[in-house]
């Protein structure tokens, strides 16, 4: 059977290795009353071992199956011609067995390695152009990942949101967390254009409206550290403009980032503690993402990746609602089934983004016996 190699000349097997063992020692540690009686701590230990067992588990099923495909070739020398018929039909199962854990095993390292493995994001959808049509998109985008979400079992928390007369967002932020989070939603960055009848069109005539989305993996706390001479922190009137400390009552915050210039504002919370909570996760998000998303664009053009960069202004979809149809541009993928999709049905297309991307991925390793 052969076996991933790095170019290093180190098996991944060997690194998988490592992995089994780390989860081995979160086990033995998590027991131990000094992580027990931290629940910070433990938090963060069963977090990683959560991202782990994602390889880890795979990996042991296919250690599992080829230690069986060998025992059932060794069969296949006894004399016994119903024993070998029954070990050649043993040793095909094992085989197929072991030849998807490792294709599962080298996919999932690879996410691993990409940073696609996290179990938290967060999602920014912003109303691009189209007016109130575009905020009520946006809505509708929400709605559908929220719909998603829950089928998948995912923990949601609204961040931020910035709402219209009609009910549109102009800008909604909210965190999701569970298995595969993502892994399964990263595809979803860049530009989503929208063809449809709007509610406020009187004449039944189609507009064609946009928003974007951002993806982000929420970073753990060892992923980034935002020093505090770093940042810019300012208090101010929920809803108004203000200066630093402006009084007691000012709960908004504006968290300005000065290396990368990004810049937070968060007032949905009547705490000032709690906004500048939530304005701290979401920069050091946007900060992470910043750095991350320079790496995978950097591996996209090593392996010529079809599924696109991520970036926000790259359209990467198509929701035509009097067709019926949704169209991904990056894979060439139509479905007529749009109505179905805003539902939160979105596992057809996830997984056809999702095998484009193994495909690209499995085609950089190199296999040597």
């Amino acid at each position: 059977m052969v076996e991933p190699q790095t170019k290093k000349g180190e098996t991944l097997a060997a690194r998988l290795g490592q992995l089994d063992k780390r989860v081995e020692e979160i086990d033995r540690v998590v027991s131990t009353p000094e992580v027990g009686g931290d629940p910070a701590k433990m938090a963060a230990l069963m977090r990683e071992r959560g991202r782990l067992m994602g390889i880890v588990d795979p990996y042991r099923k296919w250690r599992a199956a080829r230690e069986a495909r060998r025992e059932a070739e060794e069969m296949l020398r006894s004399g016994d011609a119903e024993l070998r018929s029954l070990a050649e039909a043993e040793a095909k199962i094992q085989r197929d067995l072991e030849a998807r854990m490792l294709e599962e095993v080298q996919s999932r390292l690879l996410d691993r390695e990409e940073g696609t493995d996290a179990t938290r994001i967060i999602l920014e959808i912003r109303a691009g152009t189209g007016g109130e049509e575009a905020a009520l998109f946006a809505r509708d985008l929400y709605q559908m990942y929220c719909r998603y979400a829950d089928s998948q079992g995912w923990k949601r928390e609204n961040l931020s949101a910035s709402g219209t007369d009609l009910g549109g967002f102009r800008e909604v932020v909210f965190g999701l967390e569970g298995p595969d989070v993502f892994r399964k939603m990263q595809f979803e960055s860049g530009g989503h254009r929208v063809q449809r009848v709007p509610e406020t069109e009187a004449q039944g005539r189609i507009h064609t409206s946009a928003a974007t989305v951002a993806v982000m993996p929420e970073p753990e706390a060892l992923d980034v550290q935002l020093k505090e001479e770093d940042l810019v922190i300012e208090t101010m009137r929920a809803g108004g403009p203000g200066g630093q400390k402006v009084n007691k009552t000012s709960s908004a915050v504006r968290m300005t980032h000065l290396p990368t210039g990004l810049v937070v504002h968060m007032q949905d919370e009547k705490s000032q503690r709690r906004n500048r909570e939530k304005a701290l996760r979401i920069l050091s998000a946007r900060v992470f993402e910043l750095h991350e998303s320079k790496k995978r664009a950097e591996r996209a053009a090593d392996r010529k990746s079809k599924i696109g960069s991520g970036d926000r202004n790259e359209r990467v979809r198509t929701y035509n609602f009097p067709q019926n149809r949704l169209t991904d541009h990056r894979i060439n993928f139509t479905a007529y089934n749009l109505d179905q999709v805003m539902q939160g049905n979105l596992d057809g297309l996830l997984k056809a983004l999702l095998d484009a991307d193994r495909a690209a991925k499995l085609g950089s390793l190199e296999l040597v016996e």
